[in-house]
């Protein structure tokens, strides 16, 4: 800054990130406020904006911004870290390229805004810096009004209130004067100590972060935000903050507030015109900027182009709406100096109805907006009294509005209006390709989006996954929460099943919250409708617990249970919407999304959301009738499969049974044990061939024919004769059957009689307490196949120790590659077992099929083990 002394300074840098640029401009707007250069602070920002747009879009590379003080301006010096090849030098001749041309701009700029600006080139960065001067003022005057004639000043109460408030270096309330009880509500026993932070309304601006603790920590700070009062409502303040020290050097931030229609009272002064500073200073800076860009940010470019706006036409607000694709309406995509965020993606009627934006195809300048209540919806409640607003227009068609605003009265008039009509016919062609990009980009994003969504539902049957997936893929890429709501049956009412919440901290409070409401009506027509009572509820809930938490007598555990419920409001108050899930010509559920505070959806998220809950309405209703079916057919299973096994005298019987096929509880191999007769018992064990819900049906038809014959008192051969006359009577559905039945007589002595038939089955193996295995008995034609068998049935007796083995050919027949466990294995297998108990027989072998091959089995087993045990040695 030449000779000039630096009396302060403030640096900062900026990662390669399209954020960075917004965070940039807040950050030298920030600083310049906080210094007192008003008169610059606008200059500075458009400046900055543009070169650290060129450091971080362009060049790729971080910025370093650096602001110096002086007496008589400030010096803005922005870096990046990618040197030109060649350094170009510096004359009146310097050719910058065309203005459209978007990384020359920011040169452009500098030439047409800045007092004095310079370019450095190193082998490592490209250095480029401002100046900004100060206008010229009388000695100890910062800024000074006209003399305005009585009936011109602003209105005020019978008694100005400024509050008074201090806050000290950890946020908390130190002191509270008797204005900001009277303004406020509360006394300064009830707040003092408390967080500041925990009555203040911070609005939320499109394209800065400066947050209440932020805006503390500045030296200066002058704004609008919201206190809320005693009575939970918010009061609209304007707020001027001046950082001090005391003696000891201890930091604190002085706040003075008054009623948002006081402003005047507190307010700055707007900027008095400045003289131009160089001959290159006539060129309009909004004009400067236009050109014909096109870049892939749209939201970005509209931010840039409310600002240039609003520096423009020295305005203290503009706004941006864009055309609908039918042109019925206009969406607020844009705004900058209005008080919230809350107006984004909202939607304004064009020419019909209640809240017509009737200027919007015509250029339109209103003097006083109380005059005309409604003429611009977007404005109403937000202090601007004067405005002018401009269509875009492309080859004819309506495709967006252009507007600025001033809080004073009579500030724009036609010459204003030419202006930033010029303007805007520059930016709209430009404004129309970023958009119909963006409206592209969102149709591939959505196609994408509903092909994963499908593959997702479509690969599970399970009903609290599907829920699941529902809520994970809304969440956080269509809302911030989502609750899922499902209907039993047309009787029933709807159950809350599923909620989610992008921040895992809240789902526990939002669910308790939704779960005290009344759900959503089960409608069944089409399309997204506004339900307004999560954030009704979510009011009155953060209003009560606010009332408790500022008595005397309110217990110190309720902070947390105060700060979950106003953060509980805070996530659901916003816009909440709910969608029907029909399937089958039924309304089975509702989807409900949900968006903070001030935030609304856009259409497109909404006809996204849409199709997205037909898909999950129908990926819902098929995973319950999966589950139903399922339901049905394990209870049918479970019906084939005996109920137990009896108690026999002296012998000890255990059976293990496993059916082949995801969700198969019986399949063609069956077992059973069951009491025929006092002292008599029969046993079979049979295997159908094939397996599934076809053998299983001739699985039920065996054992149950077994038990009735055999208690009808008929023998082993004459039981099985008939059963096989039972098959052949199936005709087409009938199957073959192995099987081995015998029947079971414990005896005084402490052995055990069995009478044995086996028809085609393998074989039943006897283990000898001296470890040798046998054969029991001998093969015979299988059952299904021939209509007359002669069939013969022999006797085993069992000794005390003694085991019989019977199972189905899963068991012999289990394979590994070309090697197969076969009936030789299996004995091997079970002369080991000598000692063991029925039960530890059984789990011997199964442990045995498992481990002979790698895969899991692909056919049913059946292992039956009887054993007469030893006495006991006395």
């Amino acid at each position: 800054m030449g000779s000039a002394v630096i009396t302060a300074r403030a640096a900062a840098t900026f990662e390669p990130v399209g954020r960075s640029v917004a965070t940039a401009r807040a950050f030298v707007r920030d600083t310049l406020q906080g210094w007192g250069y008003n008169d610059v602070v606008d200059d500075a920002v458009v400046l900055t904006s543009e070169l650290v747009t060129n450091a971080v879009v362009h060049a790729g590379t971080a910025a370093d911004v650096l602001c110096l003080r002086s007496e008589d301006g400030v010096r803005v010096e922005v870096s990046d870290h990618y040197p030109e090849r060649e350094v170009p030098l510096q004359s009146n001749g310097l050719d910058f390229g065309s203005p459209d041309r978007e990384n020359g701009r920011g040169l452009l700029l500098c030439a047409a805004l800045a007092a004095r600006w310079g370019v450095e080139y190193s082998p490592t960065r490209k250095h480029v810096w401002f100046q900004l001067d100060l206008p010229d003022r009388p000695v100890g005057i910062r800024s000074a009004g006209p003399v305005l004639p009585t009936s011109l000043l602003p209105v005020t109460d019978q008694r100005v209130r400024v509050a008074v408030v201090q806050i000290d270096s950890t946020g908390s309330i130190t002191a509270w004067n008797d204005d900001a009880a009277y303004v406020f509500g509360h006394s300064a026993e009830q707040v003092t100590g408390k967080q500041f932070t925990d009555f203040v309304a911070w609005p939320h601006t499109p394209g800065t972060n400066t947050g209440i603790a932020d805006a503390l920590q500045l030296s200066r700070w002058e704004g609008s935000y919201g206190i809320r009062g005693a009575d939970g409502r918010n009061i609209a303040v304007y707020a001027s903050h001046l950082r001090v020290r005391d003696t000891d050097g201890e930091p604190s931030t002085v706040c003075l507030l008054v009623r948002d229609d006081e402003r005047a009272v507190l307010q700055s002064p707007a900027r008095a015109p400045v003289s131009n500073a160089s001959e290159n200073r006539t060129a309009d800076p909004f004009e400067i900027f236009i050109g014909s860009p096109a870049p892939d940010d749209l939201d970005g470019l509209l931010q840039r182009t409310v600002e240039r706006a609003r520096d423009m036409l020295d305005a203290d607000a503009a706004f941006l709406l864009l055309a609908t694709d039918d042109e019925t309406e206009l969406e607020v995509r844009a705004t900058t100096g209005l008080p919230s965020a809350r107006q984004r993606f909202a939607r304004v009627p064009v020419e019909a109805g209640a809240g017509r934006y009737g200027s919007a195809r015509m250029p339109a300048v209103h003097e006083d907006l109380t005059a005309v209540p409604g003429a611009v919806p977007l404005l109403t409640d937000t202090g601007m009294r004067s405005v002018v607003t401009v269509p875009l227009k492309v080859e004819g068609r309506l495709t967006g509005s252009l507007g600025v605003a001033a809080e004073g009265p009579g500030r724009y008039s036609n010459e204003e209006a030419l202006r930033l009509q010029f303007a805007a016919d520059r930016i709209a062609l430009a404004v129309e390709s970023a958009r119909l990009g963006e409206l592209e980009r969102l149709r591939r994003g959505s196609l994408s989006f509903l092909v994963e969504a499908s593959d997702l539902l479509a690969g599970t049957l399970d009903r609290d996954q599907t829920l699941a997936l529902m809520a994970q893929m809304t969440v956080p890429t269509l809302a911030a929460w989502c609750a899922v709501y499902t209907i039993a049956d047309q009787s029933s009412d709807p159950y809350l099943s599923y909620v989610l919440h992008e921040d895992e901290d809240l789902i526990d409070g939002l669910k308790a919250l939704l779960s005290k409401i009344a759900p959503p009506d089960p409608v069944p027509t089409p399309g997204a409708r506004i339900w307004a009572a999560p954030s009704e509820a979510g009011h009155r809930a953060a209003l009560s617990t606010s009332t408790r938490s500022l008595r005397h007598d309110a217990p110190l555990s309720m902070s947390m249970a105060t700060r979950t419920t106003l953060a509980t409001a805070q996530a659901v108050g916003g816009e909440t919407v709910v969608l029907p899930l029909v399937a089958r010509n039924r309304v089975i559920g509702m989807l409900t999304l949900g968006k903070p505070s001030d935030d609304h959806f856009r259409q497109e998220i909404l006809e996204l959301a849409e199709d997205l809950s037909r898909r999950a309405a129908l990926a819902l209703d098929n995973a319950r009738l999966y589950s139903e079916r399922t339901a049905i057919s394990q209870s049918l299973q479970r019906s084939l499969l005996p109920p137990g096994l009896p108690d026999v005298p002296n012998v000890e019987i255990e059976v293990i049974y496993r059916a082949a096929g995801e969700g198969n509880e019986v399949g063609g191999d069956f077992y059973d044990v069951f009491p025929i007769r006092d002292g008599a018992y029969g046993f079979a064990v049979g295997d159908v061939c094939g397996t599934g819900p076809e053998a299983a049906a001739v699985t039920g038809l065996a054992r149950h024919a077994l038990r009735l014959l055999a208690r009808e008192g008929f023998g082993g051969p004459a039981v099985l004769e008939r059963l096989n006359a039972a098959i052949l009577d199936e005709g087409a559905r009938s199957r073959f059957l192995t099987l081995l039945y015998g029947e079971l007589w414990p005896q005084e002595d402490g052995s055990a009689l069995l009478k044995v038939v086996c028809a085609g089955h393998p074989l039943p193996l006897r283990l000898r307490q001296d470890g040798s295995v046998e054969a029991a008995a001998e093969p015979q034609p299988l059952l299904g196949v021939i209509e007359d068998l002669d069939l013969y049935e022999q006797e085993v007796t069992l000794n005390p120790g003694d085991v019989l083995l019977c199972v189905t050919d899963g068991v012999t027949e289990r394979r590994e590659g070309a090697r197969m466990l076969g009936d030789d294995g299996l004995a091997d297998v079970l002369s080991t077992c000598t000692g063991l108990t029925a039960g530890a027989v059984a789990a011997r072998i199964l442990r045995a099929v498992e481990r002979f091959a790698a895969e899991p089995a692909s056919d049913d087993m059946a292992i039956l083990a009887m054993r007469v045990p030893e006495p006991p040695h006395i």
